[in-house]
């Protein structure tokens, strides 16, 4: 099971940072309840293995890194029965917590949802997604307005999963984005990351709707579970944006066409209204100190 959630998440079969997330702290159960470590050392040493190979499979997933954390804390090292009983705590208390962060960022950013709004978001984000389908449980009406989101076309999968909620939704190849947001009252989108200055990583051609969105006087929120959050940035790290490769983009390009493909980009906090998560609706910066208030374990 390892081997095949590490591929999937290498080839984009699992994407969506949370979905990462999981499945990486599921593939470690699958470790510790398999193994043929005889020691608490032995195990320890399999896992940060993996841990390793997790981690180098997505480079801008600080949510698979701080879920993978909070699975190897406060562990007793020495005698391997209480080691996988620690581990399956820390195991199950990580599963919850996406579960729990789910279900209130979902009742927290349903309640920007009004009556005959028009919607627009970028790629896919099961937050958003969440979001959105709570207004539509809840009975208010809305239609919503995606990018295809090239080269993978991952926004064709946020189409596919509102048109099947009964949710009304206009698909705009990406150079019409100016197009779908100019009719919009409201731009929801998902995070990869956010960093100590309150600066969000999201999917290419979000900080660029963002300029847009600003044009036109449109409210711009950030919908993330709080463990996005990278501690590294508090010391001078910046997180790395991956890119992808250029078969995505043109399989059999000319001779001296070089590919730019990078899978995300920085939004500056300025152009965000405020990020959803959990923990509230907060300013970019505010919702820094938050979570090093709430989550002191990231930054050891």
């Amino acid at each position: 099971m390892f081997q095949k959630v590490l591929r999937d998440i290498k080839s984009l079969k699992i994407q969506g940072a949370e979905n990462i997330a999981r499945a990486a702290v599921k593939s470690l159960y699958h470790i510790i309840h398999h193994t043929k470590a005889n020691s608490a050392k032995r195990l320890l040493l399999e896992l940060k293995d993996a841990r390793t190979k997790l981690i180098s499979a997505r480079e801008t997933e600080p949510a698979l890194r701080n879920a993978l954390t909070f699975v190897m804390r406060n562990l007793d090292k020495n005698d391997i029965i209480h080691l996988i009983s620690g581990l399956d705590k820390n195991i199950k208390e990580a599963l919850d917590y996406f579960e729990d962060a789910e279900k209130k960022i979902a009742e927290i950013g349903s309640r920007k949802l009004k009556k005959n709004m028009v919607v627009f978001t970028h790629c896919h984000s099961s937050t958003v997604m969440l979001i959105l389908a709570k207004g539509k449980f809840d009975g208010t009406k809305f239609s919503v307005h995606n990018t295809e989101t090239r080269p993978r076309f991952q926004g064709r999968i946020t189409a596919k999963e509102l048109s099947a909620l009964g949710i009304p939704v206009s698909h705009y190849v990406d150079s019409a984005a100016r197009l779908a947001l100019k009719k919009t009252d409201l731009f929801l989108f998902g995070a990869d990351a956010v960093q100590s200055d309150g600066s969000v990583i999201n999917k290419i051609g979000t900080e660029l709707f963002l300029e847009i969105a600003r044009k036109y006087d449109i409210p711009c929120y950030s919908c993330m579970a709080s463990w996005k959050f990278d501690p590294k940035t508090v010391f001078g790290f910046g997180e790395p944006i991956e890119n992808r490769n250029a078969k995505e983009v043109w399989d059999k390009k000319p001779k001296g066409v070089t590919i730019i493909n990078p899978a995300f980009e920085i939004c500056e906090p300025e152009l965000i209204t405020g990020i959803i998560s959990e923990l509230g609706v907060f300013k970019p910066e505010v919702f820094v100190d938050e979570v090093m208030r709430i989550y002191p374990w990231m930054f050891k």
